[in-house]
């Protein structure tokens, strides 16, 4: 309503809706008058839709579209550029808007997936909804046999969790059905009559389904599908279905099952799309036929092939791949069970891509150039085995300009990259440090970065100016490394975790008093630890932030530093650290926040000197400290 005139504002103000009285029953009549002013009128049918829902019900964004699609209200009428699912994509952020759907779940890329409606919203539904006109049916299964063909004019059928084991024949003479979802019901099969169903728009089947309906080929306005992962699909039946938008997934076949080519006249398709069995395309060329390079609305490729198989089955992997170039407009990639040695060359062109996993790519020797990717956020690389180094090809500088013009300014490499995850590299030796020239302007935005079962890394980068959280777990040489991420530059840290590094004898001198931010510190099975801080003492209130604090099964460690417990402290665990003397008193003030104290076979430790109490304190757990002879006060 903020588009309104100044008489319009006018006219609400003197309407009668603000002399109703206080709370509820005042609410609703305001957002009757939000409804009223909806326009087209069919948004206002959209809304009223929704009170088919039960209350507090999970919507999803997509589910609730294809409804309406189904209804025909999102049929185009001045603007006849977009699509029936882009017109309902405009309507859901109107009314989302305004504030007719709460609780929203997002997916990876942000966009809303799921809403709920308020009571006093859905109440609004129903009150407007002219329910007796709507050609739609919510049904447990009752009303289905015979029944059904009192509901010739029927255009959603939803049989969600409806306790039927099948459908009738009588279904085909569902003329005008639209959407027909058999979601979690016991049907086995469907009656071949489902191929009369030519106006069929979205088709939702349950995963128990014993055999896919070749019938399904007659649907040809079909735009929506779903069905399990291990249905069987037989082949032929997706090249006649040139209208969809939605494919769950295609799963290759060898000798029975779609092959690749079924996916090269479905140019509509929106959003996500997952391959598996690529193992079965026989060459880059049978992998083209795909015709991914045309599919500019996919934005989420998954590509997988089956890891555990012969090695005489892994020669055309590197030709597959390369063969199976997506449009330009890919912004998610994930690559699985990959067994090629180098990837693919398309990769240098995919400037919209966000988001990039390399899964279980066991033979690959190198990772890709990624660093001049403009728009690349997260990149998350596991269980490649072959690797041993991170080099320079690695950002990309070759493919940066280092001016625009008549600026010699670099541009930065990884300009957009906030989470870098590296798991599984377990020959990984060397990470160096991006081209000299260049070293300044390297992850200039990276938050996160997550090293784990990296064994043999002996060196890493030095340049993290924004990073906030650090996660190495199950490093064999992890002290060099982490002297060099945690090196005198680094002040912008929120959170610290160390698991199971060895060589790790103390945290970097100077880095806690650096990072003034550290919320949240954890060190567990750190077996060489022998110091927190290279001071014992000396430097106070080194952690005004730190609110977390855990240090498990660290055999050598003595002391902790003076300075380490400040009033921020919340939650402090020690477990099993059996030489640990020595815990200071509080700094400043006191533990004036502590909520969680728990202390776990420290065998050596004989006081608690906390001297100002621990007036927060509601858990306290103190088991096997043997020494132990007094306790702080708790108030």
């Amino acid at each position: 309503m903020r588009s309104k005139t100044s008489d319009e504002w006018r006219s609400i103000l003197k309407s009668k809706t603000w002399d109703s009285p206080e709370g509820e029953k005042r609410i609703f009549p305001i957002l009757k008058l939000s409804f009223d002013d909806l326009k087209p009128p069919s948004l206002k049918q959209c809304f009223a839709y929704c009170s088919m829902f039960v209350k507090d019900f999970d919507i999803e964004k997509d589910d609730l579209i294809q409804l309406w699609m189904a209804q025909g209200w999102l049929h185009p009428f001045s603007d006849k550029s977009l699509e029936m699912e882009e017109r309902g994509n405009e309507y859901f952020k109107i009314l989302l808007a305004k504030s007719f759907f709460q609780d929203v779940t997002k997916d990876y890329g942000g966009n809303v997936t799921k809403c709920k409606m308020h009571d006093l919203v859905h109440d609004l539904a129903e009150h407007v909804s002219k329910s007796r006109n709507l050609c739609s049916l919510f049904s447990n299964g009752e009303v289905l046999g015979s029944n059904l063909l009192n509901f010739k004019s029927l255009r959603v059928l939803n049989l969600y969790k409806a306790d039927i084991m099948e459908l009738p024949i009588s279904i085909g003479k569902l003329k005008h059905l639209r959407y027909l979802n058999v979601l979690k019901t016991r049907i086995k099969t469907f009656p071949k009559s489902i191929g009369q169903l030519y106006n069929l728009q979205t088709l939702k089947i349950h995963y128990q389904l014993e055999e896919f309906p070749r019938e399904i080929a007659n649907l040809i306005n079909l735009r929506h599908i779903y069905f399990g992962r291990y249905m069987k699909v037989p082949g032929g039946i997706l090249r006649q279905l040139t209208n969809l938008r939605s494919l769950p997934f295609l799963k290759v076949g060898n000798k029975t099952g779609p092959g690749i080519e079924e996916l090269g006249c479905l140019n509509q398709l929106h959003d996500t799309l997952s391959i598996y069995g690529l193992e079965n395309v026989g060459d880059g060329g049978e992998a083209s036929k795909a015709n991914l390079v045309e599919k500019k609305h996919i934005r989420k490729l998954i590509l997988d092939w089956k890891p555990s198989r012969p090695s005489h089955n892994v020669e055309n992997d590197d030709d597959v791949l390369e063969g199976l170039r997506p449009h330009s407009s890919l912004e998610f990639l994930e690559i699985q069970g990959f067994m090629g040695v180098k990837l693919p060359s398309w990769l240098l062109l995919a400037h919209n891509l966000k988001e990039i996993e390399l899964l279980g790519c066991n033979k690959c020797e190198g990772v890709p150039v990624l660093g001049h990717l403009p728009n690349l956020s997260c990149v998350k690389i596991m269980r490649m085995e072959n690797l041993t180094r991170i080099g320079s090809e690695f950002y990309g500088d070759d493919h940066v300009n280092c001016g625009n013009g008549s600026s010699k300014e670099p541009r930065p490499l990884f300009p957009a990259l906030k989470t870098l995850h590296i798991e599984g590299a377990q020959n990984l030796i060397e990470w160096m440090e991006a081209p000299r020239e260049r070293a300044s302007v390297v992850f200039p935005c990276l938050e996160e970065l997550t090293l784990i079962k990296c064994h043999k890394l002996t060196s890493a980068p030095s340049h993290f100016p924004s990073l906030k959280k650090l996660v190495i777990e199950w490093m064999d040489s992890g002290g060099m490394p982490i002297a060099s991420i945690l090196s005198n530059q680094l002040t912008t840290l929120t959170y610290l975790s160390f698991l199971g590094v060895k060589g790790l004898t103390c945290l970097p001198g100077g880095m806690l008093e650096k990072n003034k931010n550290l919320a949240h510190l954890d060190i567990s099975q750190c077996s060489d630890l022998t110091c927190i801080s290279p001071q014992s003492q000396g430097f106070e209130y080194c952690c005004a932030s730190l609110s977390y604090l855990r240090i498990r099964i660290c055999h050598y460690l003595r002391y902790l530093p003076d300075g380490l417990l400040t009033p921020s402290l919340k939650e402090m665990e020690l477990y099993y650290c059996p030489n640990l003397q020595y815990i200071p008193d509080a700094t400043h003030g006191g533990l004036t926040s502590l909520e969680t104290l728990s202390l776990t076979l420290c065998c050596d430790i004989t006081s608690i000197p906390f001297s100002q109490g621990l007036p927060a304190l509601g858990k306290l757990h103190i088991d096997q400290c043997w020494e132990l002879s007094s306790l702080p006060l708790v108030d």
